[in-house]
């Protein structure tokens, strides 16, 4: 089988694996990875090596881009302390529990367990962007959940160079340390550099496809330039994509808006789908690299550091939010988020891609270095499996679904938003003012706790009516050859937009899978 025939054959199996998804609620990465454990094991299946430094860039710069994209500055800056807390703190303390672990109970040097706790430290972007995607949780917890995802990775790295240079060099000298110590710098300064040079070459490209292109390009170059210099390649990335975001979101063209989110969208969800299927595929080559004698041994280890950073997550989120809670009251003021919300962001750690390529990245005469990629590996499946397949129940359970909430909060910014549009159209006179006074006016009422406005629901349902008509129209002006194909593309994409702002919410969203 070529590689191209493995490639369809993958994409087939993964298009039948979102849709068992879908229809059993369960999130999709833990679907594939484990499809892709039992698709390793078949005689025959495709051998799909990783290399960790072209993983990295294909499948995290641009995940990276799009998640941080739309994480708001301000939020990092209102939640700048549970994000200390995830990012650095859970990272250094289950690093370091690790460790322990690897000393005390597989004989590891202890650079060598630090860089194993460093390794599968860090919960995974791609994975929690993809889980979250499918789910609706408190909006404090998901932007908690969502900054973590765009930090931890830099101090996890940060830890493994730094327990790399020590196993190599035998200490950190002053070459490594002035390295690591410019690492942060270094990547904010350069990724707003990028940002500050992208948003000039933009409007000689905005409205042209070649744009669009020249978007990824950007987002691997990135990272792959922040990792020559041997800076955060993550921080970076993130510094990059909030820049970006900052200077655009008021003067980029609405249709190169709609475009790229609908290219970027489809893109990262193919990324998503192939990293995570992959990810179990490498099952195979772990286990063959692995000496039979010790097999038993070292997935007793690999289930200790299991228990290990899925109960350090719990205990450290459960302990910060009964400690920001006592605080918050001894203030008279209510509590932030509550035990639950807690419980959930501490299950909600699946590792990732990360963690699989910087181990297969290790040198391979490290120490132990099969017992390390076998461990990193149960992580993975572990945490997406376990965890991730659990997602959904949890919320149930903890009775954190938000959907209710979701739709009040779209209902009080269209009110806003209409509310806004009102007052800019004060002063002005004529029919074109009145029809669009009408307009909002219709859609304001409807934006309240009342069900069913009346007024809202003859405009939606004349509304699609005529659409249809001119649907109709359209086709018949197509058949007799009255319009050109240019013409009728752009009035077909006109009726579209038209219906689109008349559809109810639910049936303008594109479902992951």
């Amino acid at each position: 089988m070529t590689f191209f025939e493995s490639l369809l054959v993958l994409l087939l199996a993964a298009v039948v694996l979102l849709q068992v998804a879908r229809r059993l609620s369960l999130p999709y990465p833990a679907m594939l990875a484990v499809a892709g454990v039992g698709l390793a094991l078949v005689p025959g299946a495709p051998a799909i090596t990783l290399d960790p430094e072209t993983v990295l860039a294909l499948f995290i710069a641009p995940v990276l881009l799009d998640a941080a994209f739309d994480f708001p500055l301000g939020a990092a800056r209102r939640f700048w302390a549970p994000l200390v807390a995830l990012a650095v703190v859970a990272v250094v303390v289950t690093t370091t529990l690790v460790a322990w672990i690897g000393w005390a109970f597989a004989g590891l040097p202890l650079a060598a367990a630090i860089a194993l706790g460093a390794i599968v430290s860090p919960p995974d972007a791609a994975a929690a962007t993809a889980v979250l995607g499918a789910v609706a949780i408190p909006r404090n917890t998901d932007a908690v959940l969502r900054g973590e995802s765009l930090f931890n990775d830099a101090t996890a790295l940060l830890l493994l160079n730094g327990a790399l240079a020590v196993q190599s060099h035998g200490a950190v000298d002053w070459g490594v340390g002035s390295r690591l110590l410019l690492a942060v710098p270094g990547g904010l300064l350069l990724g707003y550099l990028f940002a500050q040079g992208v948003r000039r070459i933009n409007r000689f490209v905005t409205g042209t496809l070649g744009g669009n292109l020249l978007q990824f390009i950007i987002a691997f170059l990135v990272w792959i330039i922040a990792q020559r210099l041997q800076l955060s390649a993550v921080l970076c990335m993130v510094a990059f994509a909030m820049t970006l975001a900052r200077s655009s979101e008021l003067g980029q063209s609405p249709r190169m808006r709609v475009h790229s989110y609908a290219v970027w969208s489809t893109v990262v969800f193919v990324l998503n789908v192939f990293a995570f299927l992959m990810m179990g595929m490498q099952a195979r080559t772990i286990v063959m690299q692995m000496q039979a004698a010790r097999l038993d041994e070292a997935l007793e280890f690999a289930g200790m550091v299991v228990a290990a950073v899925v109960l350090a997550r719990l205990c450290i989120v459960v302990c910060y939010n009964r400690w920001t809670a006592w605080r918050y009251r001894r203030r008279g003021e209510p509590e932030p988020a509550t035990v639950r919300q807690a419980v959930f962001l501490g299950w909600c750690g699946m590792r990732g891609l990360v963690t699989l390529a910087t181990a297969f990245a290790l040198p391979a005469s490290f120490p132990q270095r099969d017992l390390l990629v076998l461990t990193a590996f149960a992580v993975v499946l572990a945490t997406l499996a376990v965890q991730g397949l659990t997602l959904v129940p949890l919320i149930r359970l903890l009775r954190l679904d938000q959907r209710g909430a979701l739709a009040k909060e779209l209902a009080a910014a269209r009110a806003s938003l209409a509310e806004a549009a009102l007052e800019k159209l004060d002063g002005y006179d004529g029919p074109e003012m009145e029809s669009l006074r009408y307009t909002y006016m219709v859609e304001r009422p409807a934006t309240d706790e009342r069900e069913g406005d009346a007024a809202f629901d003859r405009r939606r349902e004349m509304g699609l009516a005529a659409v249809a008509a001119e649907r109709r129209r359209l086709a018949e002006l197509r058949q007799k050859h009255e319009v050109g194909a240019e013409t009728y593309d752009l009035l077909q994409e006109e009726i579209d937009w038209r219906e689109l702002l008349l559809l109810p919410d639910g049936d303008r969203r594109i479902e992951a899978n």
